[in-house]
């Protein structure tokens, strides 16, 4: 349970809580091969966990429209405070591109689902339906 810090403001705690509530993955807890289906507003985002921060990832028509590698920073609520290597519901993901030189930031996650894992961690296809 979040106890509220003194030192933070109201609104970066209401934040925290928040984040606590509506769920997400800490990608230090998530083993190699794991794939992931992030909805966000605009797009659906697929990405195969390589380990540490390291991530496959596809589903942006501009910035990765077939996997590439990334490193995932974490999640914003949009602004400049950082929930490292953690992708949260209601965020924003955050991850650093090769061909870019400024951080990678989505809309809004509203879903994240993993997927089963498949015999090729590259294959980036849609998750089926359960």
């Amino acid at each position: 349970m979040f106890t509220p810090h003194p030192n933070l403001s109201d609104d970066v705690n209401r934040n925290i809580v928040e984040s606590e509530i509506e769920g997400g993955v800490l990608l230090g807890a998530l083993p190699p091969s794991t794939v992931l289906e992030i909805q966000t507003q605009n797009h659906s985002y697929r990405a195969v966990i390589l380990g540490g921060s390291e991530a496959l990832i596809s589903g942006h028509p501009k910035y990765c429209p077939s996997p590439v590698q990334v490193a995932i920073a974490g999640s914003t609520w949009g602004g400049s405070m950082l929930k490292v290597r953690y992708i949260g519901r209601g965020m924003h993901l955050e991850f650093c591109h090769p061909e870019y030189n400024t951080p990678i930031i989505t809309s809004r996650i509203e879903e994240i689902r993993e997927c089963p894992r498949w015999a090729d961690a590259a294959e980036l296809t849609k998750c089926a339906p359960d």
